[in-house]
């Protein structure tokens, strides 16, 4: 049963167990390609892409981009080469001109053949930046124009229940679940996940719900009850892909590399969600 044994466990085997789960492959990873110093708004080259990716391309089945623009509209075609599938982000915000850009070219990707989901937008209507008439507008012009993608977008669970409009709209249901952010203990957070996730499929009219973004924090400052370390970073983990396992549930984890400039919107927590660290090397094994 997932969430039982890992606590249990000795760091040796909390740490065999991590990289017993890695090794066989998770679904998803959440990439992105920025090295330190780096930040939204910069120009990524391709090599860099492809070398970023390289690290992760053996451990993982899919991986989830979030912008079309600034260079990350190689990534997708790079992951293809690569053997990968992809959820192609496109980056919506206020800036109705960026927006058209991003479109534009996730729909070319998509039509290119090198885009497995569409992700429509990500958290636009948790941060305010588009009402749903705005993002509705967004998800029919993607899906009239690449009809045989699976179109989708990206938010916190509840705001599918909110948002009876947009999840009718979508073709995959795409959710973010961070029992941190919401102060949960770790020893209870697979629990909360599993809520979570069985929230949102008692609104998602049969349609598949995927787990687009969740993960722990290896260090920074605790949020309420939810402390980062490198012990609950591992024991979520294990118990988040034991359970995807077990239920045959799609979870892209969050993230692959840890990321300097996230600390700018999420405090000094931010920076610590990856697999590997900003460098490259793998933390837990």
């Amino acid at each position: 049963m997932p969430g039982t044994q890992v606590f249990h466990a000795s760091d040796a085997e909390r740490r065999k167990l991590f990289l017993d789960v890695l090794n066989r492959g998770i679904h998803g990873i959440a990439f992105s390609p920025y090295l330190d110093g780096q930040q939204p708004g910069m120009q990524i080259p391709p090599a860099q892409i492809r070398e970023r990716l390289a690290i992760i391309a053996g451990y993982t089945d899919w991986i989830r981009t979030f912008s079309c623009t600034d260079g990350h509209q190689q990534t997708p075609p790079i992951a293809h080469e690569m053997g990968l599938k992809t959820m192609v982000g496109v980056g919506l915000g206020e800036d109705k001109a960026i927006n058209e850009v991003e479109l534009n070219n996730a729909i070319e990707l998509a039509r290119s053949g090198y885009a497995d989901i569409l992700a429509v937008g990500n958290e636009v209507l948790l941060r305010g930046d588009l009402t749903e008439g705005e993002l509705l507008d967004y998800i029919q012009r993607a899906r009239a124009a690449v009809p045989e993608v699976p179109v989708g977008y990206v938010d916190a669970y509840f705001l599918f229940e909110k948002h009876p409009r947009i999840t009718a709209a979508c073709d995959k249901i795409l959710i973010n679940c961070y029992p941190f952010w919401e102060s949960c203990p770790a020893e209870y957070s697979l629990l909360y996940m599993q809520e979570m996730y069985r929230r949102t499929v008692s609104v998602a009219n049969g349609k598949e719900v995927i787990i687009s973004e969740t993960g722990w924090p290896d260090r920074g400052t605790a949020y309420g009850g939810a402390q980062p370390g490198t012990d609950n970073a591992i024991n979520y983990f294990i118990n988040t892909f034991q359970w995807a396992e077990q239920e045959a549930i799609k979870v892209f984890y969050f993230s692959s590399f840890d990321e300097s400039w996230k600390t700018g919107d999420e405090g000094d927590v931010g920076a610590y969600w990856g697999l590997w660290d900003s460098s490259g090397k793998l933390k837990y094994a």
